[in-house]
């Protein structure tokens, strides 16, 4: 069962997913976990599958849109901004400790992508989750800063985003860009072939997973912040929970199986997995049903063991 629901962040309503077990009965205590979707996404998309499917192994789940983006409010519109995303994250656990059937003592977290990086971020101060998740997880931060691999792109970036928030200061329009080709004839016209970008347009652009609520549109100026995060940063002393990887073996730009085996080698936890699936790709473990089936049966033994 699913139901919409509104909680806080700060003054922005947040749009959130909950999804109830079958059988659910408000006078039991449930385990619970929060889903956090990758950049450009929204809580329609993976991150909604992956808790609709957690919930049918007992758990209550909870996928939003996050900040300035999808259903949820906040002004300006489209912006990515990290400290945001986490304490989003961190809101969605106060809003499940107001729910009588959660135990508050088993509440765990999941993110994909982007959302893994963010999760384990808000994890290291958000001592009320108690086991972490992450499918195919990528520190945006190390994306962003990596840019087209040239020499000094974050720098160049950040040049341009200076230069854009002059001109918005003096009244220009907010530039609103993409994040990825808004179709495969753009993509190939640009000459664009790896497998993560492909498989990105692919996801967003296309009836596979096209929404509303994902609109391909980023603030440009708010890539300051992402350059600026590191979603890994103190995980040595403060990620300490149990901790469970899951990457596909197909390796593409986005970086997520080096990403997935730094977190591993660096993670503070006593508890923790490193799951490869093999022959799957990035974009495999969004949608793809053997992929997310192996990714589902992993997290579901993980946090019935350490919830």
């Amino acid at each position: 069962m699913r139901k919409s629901v509104i909680f806080k962040n700060g003054n922005i309503n947040v749009a959130g997913h909950l999804y109830l077990p079958e059988g659910f009965d408000d006078n039991e205590k449930y385990p619970a976990i929060v889903t956090v979707h990758p950049g450009s996404s929204c809580k329609d998309q993976t991150s909604g599958l992956y808790a609709e499917k957690l919930a049918e192994l007992g758990l209550v789940t909870l996928a939003f849109d996050a900040s300035y983006q999808g259903e949820s409010g906040g002004e300006p519109r489209y912006i990515e901004e990290p400290s945001e995303r986490v304490e989003d994250v961190r809101c969605a656990v106060d809003y499940l400790t107001t729910l009588d059937y959660v135990d508050e003592n088993r509440i765990g977290v999941l993110g994909v992508c982007a959302g893994g990086g963010y999760a384990v971020n808000a994890a290291m101060t958000e001592r009320r989750i108690k086991a972490v998740g992450t499918v195919t997880a990528v520190n945006i931060g190390r994306l962003n800063r990596q840019g087209d691999g040239s020499p000094g792109a974050a720098i160049k970036t950040l040049e341009a985003i200076a230069k854009q928030r002059t001109a918005e200061a003096r009244g220009a329009e907010p530039m609103i860009t993409n994040w990825i080709p808004k179709s495969h004839e753009e993509r190939e016209q640009a000459g664009i072939t790896d497998i993560d970008i492909t498989g990105a347009v692919d996801y967003y652009t296309t009836p596979r997973a096209k929404h509303p609520n994902s609109p391909n549109k980023l603030k440009f100026t708010s890539l300051a912040s992402v350059i600026g995060f590191d979603a890994f940063h103190l995980v040595e002393e403060l990620l300490t929970q149990p901790l469970q990887i899951i990457v596909g073996s197909v390796q593409g730009s986005f970086g997520a199986y080096q990403d997935g085996h730094e977190l591993y080698n660096r993670a503070a936890s006593e508890i923790k997995d490193l799951f490869v699936i093999e022959d799957a790709s990035h974009y495999d473990l969004y949608d793809q049903p053997e992929p997310v089936s192996q990714a589902v049966k992993k997290l579901g033994a993980f946090y019935k063991e350490n919830l």
